[in-house]
């Protein structure tokens, strides 16, 4: 009897690994709580006595390398060097980190937040691309869910303040 095996691809590897590397650093960390009060108000955290510039090169290099990292996936999903392959694809990572609950301005957000978001994007793709409506609408339908999202994490703040 030959059971099936479920294999994933490593991006999902690559993701469920980071995912975890990056929770711990920035939920576990100093560099992580430095993160998110440079993130905050840099500023203040420069006076709380946080060496901005050094936090700044550390969150640089990493972006850099994990960059790298993404392209290197891409190039082995389509095994071919297209420099175009990962063309636009600002908004959508935009659209799931804010969709998970970060905000624009910086501070505040989570990993699980970011996975939620990118898990509600793609969903909200899937049943978009199943319908046949035009790319032009799902850019459209994915502002209109940033703006959205973006105002009432405005307004609930406000709220609460005036209850």
């Amino acid at each position: 009897v030959h059971v099936p095996v479920i294999q994933f691809n490593p991006g999902f590897w690559s993701l469920l690994l980071l995912s975890g590397a990056a929770g711990v650093l920035l939920h576990r960390t100093i560099l992580g709580r430095h993160i998110y009060a440079i993130g905050s108000n840099e500023a203040t955290a420069r006076l709380c006595g946080v060496s901005v510039d050094r936090v700044k090169l550390w969150v640089y290099s990493l972006a850099g390398l994990l960059t790298g990292w993404a392209g290197i996936l891409l190039f082995c999903q389509g095994a071919s060097g297209d420099p175009s392959a990962g063309e636009a694809l600002e908004l959508q990572v935009i659209a799931a980190v804010v969709i998970g609950g970060a905000q624009l301005g910086g501070g505040r957000g989570t990993v699980l937040g970011t996975l939620t978001g990118v898990l509600i994007l793609q969903v909200l793709n899937n049943g978009v691309g199943l319908f046949n409506v035009p790319v032009e609408m799902q850019y459209i339908l994915v502002g209109v869910i940033i703006i959205a999202n973006t105002a009432l994490s405005r307004w609930q703040p406000a709220r609460a303040s005036v209850t």
